[in-house]
């Protein structure tokens, strides 16, 4: 089975990645995350998935298109669902991807945090699977999130402090730094 894994950053990469390498497994990784911001921080993660696809010799397929207006516009007044609306994005371009490109199967690293909606990115696979008729390799790699970060602390990858949007950067640091924010659905 040929898979192109979509990935969202170089840390939860290393764990489903070791995966496939061991059990043999034929991938591709797939780099597109538009909700990444601000823009510096999407270098520092393009520039760590580099870094590891150096380091252990695998193919990635970068769309290095920086599409924030896009994402804002999608997520902005979801009443709350902004990260399914975020993975389906992400997950959607991959589908269209893995199909045009003639892979069997496509997946994503967002499958491995313990910080995302699990369930909701299975659900949204599962729809996109059927819609373009391609197979969502589904796989709860959570089991490996210990050795996911012990992996990328020995690869010396940079570790970014919050999953990517400027939502999750607001509301990371709003609690760090004691601060209060109207919670205006998104």
């Amino acid at each position: 089975m040929n898979t192109l894994i979509h990935i969202c950053c170089a840390n939860c990469a290393t764990y489903p990645i070791n995966t496939f390498k061991e059990r043999g497994i034929d991938f591709t990784g797939f780099w597109y995350n538009p909700n990444i911001h601000p823009l510096t921080e999407y270098g520092l993660r393009l520039e760590a998935l580099t870094a590891l696809q150096n380091k252990w010799n695998f193919k990635v397929i970068y769309e290095n298109r920086y599409e924030l207006e896009i994402f804002l516009k999608m997520v902005l007044n979801t009443e709350g669902n902004r990260c399914e609306k975020c993975y389906k994005m992400r997950l959607e371009d991959t589908a269209k991807k893995a199909k045009s490109l003639s892979y069997q199967s496509f997946t994503t690293t967002l499958l491995y945090s313990i910080y995302q909606k699990f369930d909701v990115i299975i659900d949204t696979g599962r729809e996109l699977s059927e819609k373009y008729n391609i197979e969502f390799y589904e796989e709860d790699f959570r089991i490996g999130w210990n050795k996911g970060i012990e992996l990328s602390k020995s690869l010396s990858l940079y570790r970014q402090k919050y999953c990517g949007c400027i939502f999750s950067e607001m509301e990371r640091y709003a609690k760090k730094m004691k601060v209060t924010y109207d919670d205006f659905s998104y």
